[in-house]
């Protein structure tokens, strides 16, 4: 069972910013990368959900100001990398986009953010990975993916085709997109695996970019 990470390995970027004015009144707190600078794997999300407030501790990234805390889809992406062999210490959680991005229908759920919002969190990912470089980047979903390519001037055609192939670009580590976490059960049979086998293929694929843990 993965822990509840340490507030302590926040990794703040900028006291307050404001480079997105929509986002800046939506949100509750920035969610900033956390994690050990001498991971081996940097884990990306597209942004933070509304998460869970009243939660004990998993109340996602708007409320805790960590990346990938929210008790649904931040416990099973820890969990799965920990079910994997690897140790909090070789891990870096982050998203491309820092703000909770509210829908324009109630306020409490999430949007997908926008093409500038992506653009204005940019330099903080890239920082991000320039600070630890990891051997690889795990994209968890096709947003999170789109944006990592999109700063090496890459698109992508089709997300579930590219799901445990890992990309090689000039400006980044290799980006292994991986099914976001939330919605794994849906498009895991899609992809012909049942849940063991699905884990089973994304140890190879890591291993495959040399980013296997030290333990199993």
């Amino acid at each position: 069972m993965a822990t509840f990470p340490d507030p302590d390995d926040r990794r703040p970027m900028a006291p307050d910013c404001r480079r997105c004015a929509d986002l800046a009144a939506a949100r509750e707190r920035i969610s900033w990368g956390v994690g050990s600078l001498e991971a081996t794997l940097v884990v990306v999300g597209e942004a933070p959900g509304a998460g869970t407030p009243e939660a004990d501790r998993w109340r996602g990234g708007n409320h805790t100001g960590m990346a990938y805390t929210a008790r649904h889809s931040g416990r099973r992406i820890r969990d799965r990398l920990a079910s994997l062999g690897y140790d909090p210490d070789e891990l870096y959680f982050t998203n491309a986009v820092k703000c909770f991005p509210p829908s324009d229908d109630d306020g409490e759920s999430n949007r997908e953010p926008t093409a500038a919002e992506r653009a204005n969190c940019r330099p903080y990912l890239l920082a991000e990975l320039d600070a630890v470089a990891p051997d690889c980047v795990v994209a968890t979903g096709r947003h999170a993916t789109e944006s990592l390519l999109a700063a090496t001037d890459r698109s992508l055609e089709g997300f579930l085709e590219a799901v445990l192939e890992p990309v090689e670009t000039d400006r980044l580590p290799p980006v292994l997109p991986v099914l976001h976490p939330s919605y794994r059960e849906v498009w895991i049979p899609r992809l012909g695996y049942d849940d063991d086998g699905y884990r089973r293929a994304m140890r190879t694929a890591l291993e495959a970019v040399g980013a296997g843990s030290g333990s199993d």
